[in-house]
């Protein structure tokens, strides 16, 4: 038989069979090998239905942002569970902490970005990502409206819509300029590496400004004014940057301007690092006198122009006029305005962030979290739910809680309110009954309502605001994470404290820092780390544990997102 006439056979063969026939023939000729297959078109669209109809659709999580907080959730998300999409401007995800180093070339840029698309093929599972703003939240809808950042003429539709059952905004903030006039138009920022970028040539531009023929001295000391408005870490941190990089490099390069250069802090409150223990923020000041760079508190900017700063002194209202070669304006962050129209929609118009639950779910928005720089947790008051506390510690209905009941649910009372433990940590208290004695330190058997109210009075005391830090984004992003990845488990099998208002168990443990710590640099070869004791948390008391216990935790973080992605 020829190799024509068998093909002719079956084809005969293919059409005589019904709609819901399949055929494969493998036929082996000389070492090689042909293959013929043949299909119902009919067969396979109700296969294919079939198909459809036993595989359960996977939910849709659309993730806004790739910074830490979206970074981290996307590492460790279980991506084989949902239909993941992530929306961004930005298509990189950056080591902010590294910022300022930047502006000076102590880092380069490209040491601290990975492209978003280089970490998310890494997962076992398909994201897509969109390079474009969120410009309009839609809760009823459940969908979101974004516009493309690309500003070519290319073709097509810039605006799309994306659907989703989970949305996950971590967006960031972005800097807040309390509307002072002329800060957009003649400030520089310091929120992403482009900023960084801008700021390092315009440095050097002040340098050949001021190097030109024909300038007076006064006008060579104007360009080589550098006015930092904002003292906290970002603004500390640059001008500690700026500072070494023009005494260490830029001097050899103009040495002719190198008595000419100054720079100014101006910060509003009191003291620069406020937010940081007493003692250090007073090294930082002491350590930025030696080093000449000049520090004015108490100073509020009310306008800036292409050529000078006015500023207004608190203490007598005097308002005096600053000239400049370049400024940057560090003074915090304010909630972008897609997050404020979206907290119109959800009844939030009245807060000045985004709040969320202790399981960074929005108040009053189903399937939607918020973490990171964008949003803010209103962490329960224990004297809010007193009364159900003690109802449901006190078992007999006896109308008085005994350390036993007590003790029974304290573990549930710290985890749903960690508030407790801080309270506990900052007083001393060995043991948790400890809190039942009476004014004079007496110990009692059993309590009434009202007893137990006057020992938990204080307890909300030690309530405090997490800090915008790279630090709380992440841990964040890892805990949705994880809730994301147990969400059937946890439904099943709860793993949350009790539910005091309500029967049964939360079904996860809310979220809370693990551990806290801030390092701002004042220079090369002085740094200031975070006060613990203002979050309650306890350090290692020798220097040397001290420091080993920060460079450990650094180097953890630093590894976990951009090594582990």
């Amino acid at each position: 038989m020829t190799i024509f006439s068998f093909f002719s056979g079956a084809s005969r063969a293919l059409a005589s069979t019904t709609s819901s026939s399949k055929l494969l023939v493998i036929l082996s000729i000389s070492g090689g090998g042909l293959v013929v297959y043949s299909e119902s078109q009919t067969d396979a669209g109700a296969q294919s239905a079939e198909i459809n109809k036993t595989e359960p659709q996977k939910k849709r999580v659309v993730v806004l942002g790739t910074g830490w907080a979206g970074t981290s959730f996307l590492k460790d998300l279980d991506i084989s569970s949902y239909d993941v999409k992530v929306v961004s401007p930005r298509n990189y995800f950056a080591f902010t902490p590294l910022l300022p180093s930047v502006t000076c070339g102590t880092v380069e840029a490209r040491s601290i970005v990975e492209p978003i698309r280089n970490i998310i093929k890494k997962r076992n599972g398909e994201i897509q990502f969109w390079e474009a703003d969120c410009v309009k939240i839609d809760a009823a809808n459940k969908q979101i409206r974004c516009r493309s950042v690309i500003d070519n003429d290319l073709v097509g539709n810039e605006e799309f819509l994306v659907d989703y059952d989970y949305l996950v905004i971590a967006m960031g903030a972005q800097v807040n300029t309390f509307n002072t006039p002329g800060v957009v138009e003649h400030c520089h920022f310091l929120k992403e590496v482009e900023d960084a970028q801008k700021i390092r040539r315009s440095v050097i531009d002040c340098f050949e400004r001021a190097v030109l023929p024909d300038l007076s001295e006064d006008e060579r000391r104007t360009n080589l004014h550098f006015v930092v408005v904002g003292g906290g870490p970002t603004g500390v941190e640059f001008a500690a940057e700026l500072h070494d990089f023009i005494n260490e490099d830029l001097v050899k390069l103009y040495p002719m301007v190198k008595d000419l250069v100054k720079i100014t802090m101006i910060q509003s409150g009191d003291h620069i690092l406020n937010t940081f223990d007493e003692r250090i923020s007073s090294f930082a000041e002491k350590k930025f006198g030696r080093d000449g760079i000049e520090v004015e508190t108490g100073c509020r900017v009310t306008s800036v122009s292409n050529k000078a700063v006015t500023v207004k002194m608190k203490s007598n209202g005097e308002i005096c006029s600053v000239p400049y070669g370049m400024v940057v304006w560090s003074t915090g962050i304010v909630t972008r305005p897609v997050l404020r129209d979206f907290m119109d929609q959800i009844d939030q118009n009245k807060r000045r962030v985004l709040t969320t639950n202790e399981w960074l779910r929005v108040e009053g928005c189903d399937g939607v979290y918020a973490l990171g720089d964008c949003a803010t947790i209103a962490q329960r008051r224990v004297m809010e739910d007193i009364s159900t506390i003690f109802k449901a510690a006190d078992k007999d209905n006896s109308g008085t809680l005994t350390v036993k009941e007590f003790q029974d649910v304290i573990d549930d009372i710290i985890v749903r309110y960690p508030q407790v433990e801080l309270y506990l940590k900052n007083k001393h208290l060995n043991d948790v009954k400890d809190l039942l004695k009476d004014p004079q330190g007496n110990e009692r058997k059993e309590v009434d309502i009202e007893g137990f109210k006057s020992a938990l009075s204080q307890v909300d005391s030690q309530m405090k605001n997490l800090p915008a830090t790279a630090q709380v984004a992440a841990q964040q992003g890892a805990y949705l994470s994880s809730c994301f990845n147990r969400r059937q488990q946890c439904q099943e099998h709860p793993e949350g404290p009790l539910r005091f208002r309500d029967s049964g168990r939360h079904h996860f443990r809310p979220f809370w820092l693990q551990a806290f710590w801030a390092i701002c640099t004042s220079g090369r070869r002085a740094s200031s780390c975070g006060a613990p004791r203002r979050l309650g948390i306890n350090w290692p008391q020798h220097p040397v544990a001290l420091v080993f216990y920060i460079c450990k935790q650094a180097s953890e973080l630093a590894h976990e997102i951009l090594s582990g992605v």
